[in-house]
């Protein structure tokens, strides 16, 4: 019964920013679970190469380029899955960028609002689109990639600009799920640490930066995408069928200190 309730057999998943990271483990919880899952990414090279490796895996899967940034570019590509799948189940809204060490009084407006663009807006836009037609259904799950960001304030980098993004995030998901829970839509997010990826290596030979990221964690390691991917999982199935507007923390204990 209880496991049963993991399954996504037969439902249709979307993930943006699949490529790689958090999105790409994302991509395979889901399937393992039994979903078809769309992948999205704006680097059509590495979302030919990891619809490939998925593909040669035996689970299902399509790959469609998307900026998230763009507004009509989002309505076509949800116009597109829909017309071929009829339904969209699940949503995982994981595209985000992090531009850091960039100090808040000499901040450029373009890198502010650059990030804003990616980790606030694209949430939004694909929210909108995909939520819509989840009403329509009267059914459907959102996932949205927050970050223990936003709730605490980051060192030694400054990112007031990622940390404001990611906050922002955290209260549209319980905004839209305030929204949206009586008729059947449910949105939450995953807040991760710090995470194991290649955009995150240059940290193991920077001891400052260590010391906060690593030393600053009480599991005193880095996440792994697949821990992260875990959640999204519970996250996107029916074993959370009680939840909505949450904001779960993946990391490692680092908000307890």
């Amino acid at each position: 019964m209880y496991l049963d309730r993991f399954k996504l057999t037969d439902k249709i998943a979307v993930v943006t920013g699949a490529a790689r990271g958090i999105g790409y483990a994302a991509v395979e919880a889901l399937c393992e679970a039994g979903a078809t899952v769309v992948l999205t990414d704006m680097n059509a090279e590495l979302l030919e190469k990891a619809v490939g490796e998925l593909s040669a895996k035996g689970f299902k899967v399509e790959g469609e380029l998307l900026d998230v940034t763009d507004v009509e570019g989002v309505k076509t590509v949800h116009d597109t899955i829909l017309a071929r799948h009829g339904r969209v189940d699940v949503l995982v809204n994981n595209a985000g960028i992090a531009i850091s060490n960039h100090p808040a009084e000499t901040m450029a407006d373009e890198v502010w609002n650059k990030v804003i663009d990616v980790n606030l807006n694209g949430v939004f836009w694909c929210c909108r689109a995909f939520g819509k037609t989840m009403l329509e259904q009267g059914a459907g799950s959102i996932v949205n990639v927050g970050s223990m960001s936003g709730f605490i304030v980051n060192r030694p980098q400054e990112q007031a600009n990622y940390n404001a993004s990611k906050a922002a995030v955290h209260h549209l998901t319980k905004s839209l799920a305030a929204e949206w829970g009586a008729r059947g839509v449910r949105v939450n997010s995953v807040a991760p640490t710090y995470i194991d990826t290649e955009m995150n290596k240059y940290v193991y030979d920077d001891p400052e930066m260590y010391r906060h990221w690593v030393g600053g964690t009480p599991m005193n390691r880095l996440g792994r995408t697949d821990e992260v991917a875990s959640v999204i999982l519970f996250l996107a199935s029916e074993a959370s069928s009680l939840m909505t507007g949450s904001i779960v923390l993946a990391d490692g204990g680092y908000v307890c200190w």
